[in-house]
């Protein structure tokens, strides 16, 4: 019989695998693909000293900005942050601990800690104040710096499908950092805005296997927020 993962919600998906001092995973571009209802529980929960990886830190109503308003993360591991003025004043005032990561070494890093891969060399940030302290190496005549992999004890994700046995589909811009954070954790958490019987994903189609995934749920009243909204100037014809 196969296992069912689905619970009923975040709060469910989140007993017993939550505790103060986590380090925790955050899928999504922005505020593209976040998973709005495991933040949101993360936040009720009240758990603290919490340390985040995500590419973002959300705006200051929104995403991670909920859980730096409740001062509940103590440290960001990220590469983009400058939507949030919550994150902003903590930074300043010395309440929150900052690791900033050139965004294509972040995902990298990332990848490398669910292959197991020990550490890789790249060309990026050599010379910067992100080479500082670590080892370089010249390879082909160029130098390199070596840049470890990136592990969490908790991954919260959110996919546009997935089935019962954890399988994941992702739509377009919310496949960046979700996938990869999926298997670079010890628990892989997963919402999705649909929830379909196993056998209708196409195996072809999907992205993230459900051996990496261990709870899942379908989320509701998702907002999908636009972090900067662009328009132009009306033209009278």
């Amino acid at each position: 019989m196969p296992i069912n993962k689905v619970v009923t919600d975040a709060s469910a998906a989140l007993a017993g695998h939550l505790r103060d001092g986590l380090v925790i995973m955050a899928g999504g571009f922005g505020l593209c693909g976040i998973p709005e209802h495991l933040i949101m529980a993360i936040r009720d929960s009240g758990a603290k000293n919490l340390t985040f990886i995500s590419n973002n830190a959300g705006v200051d109503d929104f995403g991670l900005g909920l859980l730096l308003q409740t001062r509940q993360i103590k440290k960001m591991v990220s590469s983009y942050v400058g939507e949030n003025k919550t994150f902003e004043r903590m930074f300043l005032d010395g309440e929150l601990e900052v690791e900033l990561v050139p965004q294509g070494t972040l995902a990298e890093r990332i990848r490398a800690g669910g292959a197991g891969i020990g550490g890789f060399f790249t060309r990026t940030g050599v010379g910067t104040m992100v080479a500082d302290g670590k080892e370089t190496r010249v390879i082909d005549g160029v130098e390199y710096v070596l840049e470890m992999p990136l592990k969490a004890d908790l991954a919260i994700v959110k996919a546009w499908k997935g089935d019962a046995l954890g399988n994941l589909v992702f739509h377009k811009t919310a496949r960046n950092f979700n996938p990869m954070m999926a298997t670079a954790a010890t628990v892989t958490l997963a919402e999705v805005e649909h929830l379909v019987a196993v056998g209708h994903l196409d195996p072809d189609h999907v992205h993230t296997p459900g051996i990496f995934v261990d709870r899942i749920f379908q989320g509701v009243r998702y907002e999908k927020r636009i972090e900067q909204r662009t328009v132009r100037e009306k033209v009278e014809a």
